[in-house]
């Protein structure tokens, strides 16, 4: 099983090898391979998950900047707002109904403040074909 922040089911989509380092790349690299060459269980959160374990910018459980780590949570929680909150589920299955259901505006207000955006391909292909 793995543990996934909800919005990472999106920067997982977008993922091309881009992070805060290192190992946080090779980790996030393995990750997002799992999810999506198998159907693997995945539990949502809006807390630090496996992804985040690699994070350098990760103390304690908490990102160490405040107003950053509210605005991971608040992109969680749209995300599992929009999933009805589901909170385990098979990979495959997430990747499906929350890729059926998100709108333009939805991945807009999800993602618009992240840090990434220029990189994240699944943020570009879903606002171009959106328009």
């Amino acid at each position: 099983m793995i543990l996934l922040r909800a919005h990472h089911l999106l920067c997982i989509q977008g993922f091309q090898g881009y992070g805060y380092s290192e190992s946080f790349i090779e980790n996030l690299d393995r990750i997002s391979k799992l999810l999506k060459d198998e159907s693997v269980t995945v539990n949502l959160c809006d807390y630090p998950d496996d992804v985040c374990k690699e994070c350098p910018n990760l103390n304690d459980d908490v990102c160490i900047d405040s107003n950053h780590n509210q605005l991971i949570v608040d992109m969680d929680n749209k995300v599992l707002e929009k999933i009805g909150f589901i909170s385990v589920s098979e990979s495959d299955v997430l990747f499906e109904n929350l890729n059926s259901i998100l709108k333009k505006e939805d991945i807009v207000s999800i993602c618009g403040d992240c840090k990434w955006i220029d990189k994240c391909l699944f943020y570009q292909k879903s606002v171009e074909s959106m328009r």
